[in-house]
């Protein structure tokens, strides 16, 4: 039975909330709390949740009676579609059953543990399988009966239940259950049996949480008094699929407001920080463009006159400048540091390592020596590197601090307490999301007191427009979308293991011939029985086998800061034919004599590193591939959509739909975001949170009022920010 009830004040009555229009069950009020529910009270308050349980939520972070309720189910299991096994056809299939016949196996290839058993019910018998999960084994009592929920497909000549969940019988149909159930997550060492029993010790107390978000107008519906307790209430005990979603729907809003809101009031903040102005020199940046040995594409130009239009005034510049691997990003902030220069000011360039940054300054070296020996008298930056290598730290930095280096370029050694300079006006961090807040802040600190230094963030990972508008909607942003002219396009294909001999080996031997090199990608730096992939070490005895007159030698994170530059100095410089390497080569290096790269194991890798990875070839004019090794039967749709597109944009759209926003932009590298049912596609939700959320953003001094969306605001804040 459903009555209508809400949980906004305490000294309503009973018949007052029930004319709200939130609907709880009447065993909900068979105890009336007289206070709303302290989201931030200790877990300890949780029914069932002792001192040894509690620690086991901290070290998960969850803390609060808050942190608990928003552990939300991570699936829902509808056993009510349960079907005799006689009836069951491939696909999505729930059965009830008993199982028997467990057994558990390792095979030699591969290192998996199989276990596989017999599930039966009055119609019939099926195999079940799953991987990796041997404690399955003894996990069952062959004379009770469960639900399996799974996926019913042909593998190895027979059909089987692939790798399902399982739930007691009699628990899924026990209480008020429908046979709908919310499914959780393991948490440290709470078990998800044991979660469920704590949540629904706290029922009764569901119509007791607080509302969280602001009222207005035009706002969606279901915002109102009441919804969310009522959603979070539905999220963990629903009747249906339905119920679930109604709980999503509103929760999905909560997150989106949050995010939109956090950015809108980073922007605010930083509005109220005064820079230094740079001033536009029409001339000399005429000279400039017009002096280099290439023309800038349209969208060069674009971003480039925003970067000086920003600077230009005494609010610091907030400007993320995004462009696909190959743009040109690295001309457009040469231009900006020009013109800080030309006003007398410094610039620092923060790099995440220390061969991009010794990259960086070579290429800033180069570049301003022509336009020097073009333009003599031409006042353009006097440029140092600071890295952990570099040698006479104390003097260098002494130089910096007297104002003699105009543009620095470096690594975290920027960011030590004795780096100090005269007049930094400019910051760029390249690859920002590699840094921390923290890091970042540090940085932004060495400005002249008083104030904020412009800053200018670059990534070569596209990031997709509804990720800009929610968790970065601070920030403007400038987009390279085209590549410079000769520019060759770069070639995909995914190709399975067993046919490397027959069509990998050859087409490497033909770019050997052509005295060209090739990337190997591994994901592992050597064996272990943890995982299946191949390892750096293996992958480099069998290339030297395969190919005895190339020059082979291998990379990893594992190495010292001096042997990995020490490889990649020599792979630059073509004195390796062949490295075999793990992901550190994703961001930066620029070797464009390299013209293949293969990727071990593709399927384990997001899109975005993929798109990354695959950057690092077709840097010169010469044409280049791509082949993704995979040992899947059936590629993936990431490996499909990386086979039929090089635009990072539509690939960065793609993965967020896949994975979601917490590993799109390398694990945000800004803390958890955690969110868990917002849809970051879902353009009908963001646009109407944003325009909630620049509303209420107007009158800041109103979040006085909302202590707990204002603490849960700061956090995001925190997070997202690059200023």
């Amino acid at each position: 039975m459903l009555v209508v009830v809400t949980s906004i004040t305490d000294h309503e009555t009973f018949s007052d909330k029930a004319a709200h229009g939130c609907f709880f069950p009447a065993s909900v009020y068979t105890q009336w709390y007289n206070t709303l529910m302290d989201m931030s009270a200790p877990i300890e308050e949780a029914k069932g949740v002792g001192p040894k349980t509690a620690e086991a939520f901290r070290q998960v972070n969850i803390r609060t009676l808050g942190d608990l309720l928003y552990c939300l189910p991570r699936v829902y299991e509808n056993y009510q579609t349960a079907v005799p096994i006689a009836d069951l056809r491939p696909g999505k299939a729930v059965v009830r059953g008993k199982i028997s016949n467990l057994q558990a196996t390792r095979t030699k290839r591969r290192n998996l543990t199989i276990t596989e058993g017999t599930i039966s019910d009055e119609t019939g018998s099926i195999r079940t399988v799953w991987f990796n999960q041997p404690y399955r084994a003894k996990q069952f009592d062959p004379n009770r009966e469960y639900y399996f929920s799974g996926k019913y497909e042909y593998k190895n000549g027979r059909y089987v239940l692939t790798a399902p969940s399982a739930q007691l019988a009699v628990d899924a149909n026990a209480g008020e259950s429908t046979g709908f159930q919310p499914i959780y997550s393991q948490k440290s060492a709470i078990k998800p049996e044991v979660f469920r029993k704590i949540i629904n010790g706290l029922r009764d107390r569901f119509a007791d949480i607080p509302d969280l978000l602001p009222f207005g107008e035009k706002i969606p519906a279901y915002i109102g008094p009441g919804a969310r307790a009522e959603a979070l209430y539905r999220s963990h005990f629903p009747e249906s699929p339905e119920d679930a979603e109604l709980g999503r729907q509103y929760l999905a809003y909560e997150e989106i407001f949050e995010l939109i809101l956090a950015a809108k009031l980073n922007k605010l903040e930083n509005q109220r920080l005064k820079a230094m102005p740079i001033e536009f020199h029409r001339d000399f940046i005429q000279t400039i463009v017009g002096s280099l040995p290439f023309r800038l594409t349209n969208a060069q130009r674009q971003a480039t006159w925003e970067i000086l239009q920003d600077i230009g005034g005494d609010m610091p510049m907030n400007r993320l400048l995004q462009g696909d691997v190959g743009s040109g990003k690295t001309v457009v902030s040469a231009i900006a540091a020009a013109e800080a220069t030309m006003n007398g000011y410094q610039t620092a360039l923060l790099a995440p390592t220390a061969i991009l940054a010794t990259q960086h300054f070579e290429s800033f070296v180069k570049l301003f020596s022509a336009l020097q020996s073009k333009n003599h008298g031409l006042k353009l930056p006097r440029i140092a590197l600071l890295t952990g290598a570099t040698r006479a730290k104390d003097e260098l930095k002494q130089q910096i601090e007297q104002g003699e280096i105009d543009l620095v370029i470096g690594t975290h050694a920027l960011l030590t307490d004795n780096t100090h300079f005269k007049n930094l006006a400019l910051c760029i961090i390249d690859e920002q999301h590699r840094f921390g807040v923290g890091q970042r802040q540090k940085l932004l600190l060495k400005s002249p007191e008083g104030t904020a230094p412009h800053l200018l963030s670059m990534t070569a990972t596209p990031i997709p427009r509804s990720l800009q508008l929610t968790v970065f909607g601070d920030l403007d942003v400038s987009l390279l979308n085209e590549l410079p002219p000769g520019r060759q396009p770069i070639s995909t294909k995914i190709l399975p293991e067993l046919q490397q001999t027959d069509q990998l080996y050859p087409e490497m031997r033909k770019i050997l011939a052509k005295k060209q090199q090739i990337y190997w990608i591994c994901q592992a730096i050597e064996e272990n029985n943890r995982n299946t992939v191949t390892s750096v070490k293996k992958q480099l005895t069998k290339i030297a086998q395969l190919f005895p007159e190339a020059r082979v030698e291998m990379l990893h994170g594992r190495m010292s800061a001096d042997d990995k530059d020490d490889v990649m100095d020599r792979f630059s410089r073509g004195q390796i034919d062949i490295l075999v390497s793990t992901t550190v080569v994703e961001v930066g290096v620029d070797v464009p004599n390299a013209n293949m790269i293969i990727i071990q194991d593709a399927e384990n890798y997001g899109l975005a590193q993929l798109h990354q990875l695959r950057g690092r070839v077709g840097r010169g004019d010469q044409p280049a591939s791509c082949f993704l090794l995979t040992t899947s039967e059936k590629p993936s749709r990431r490996l499909r959509e990386m086979e039929k597109s090089t635009d990072g944009f539509h690939l960065a759209e793609v993965d967020l739909k896949i994975r979601g926003p917490g590993e799109i932009y390398g694990a945000m590298q800004h803390g958890e975001l955690n969110l868990q049912v917002a849809n970051l596609t879902d353009t009908t939700v963001i646009t109407a949170a944003s325009r909630h959320a620049e509303a209420f953003a107007k009158h800041p001094e109103d979040m006085i009022q909302y202590k707990e969306l204002a603490t849960r605001i700061r956090k995001y804040q925190q997070l997202t920010t690059l200023n």
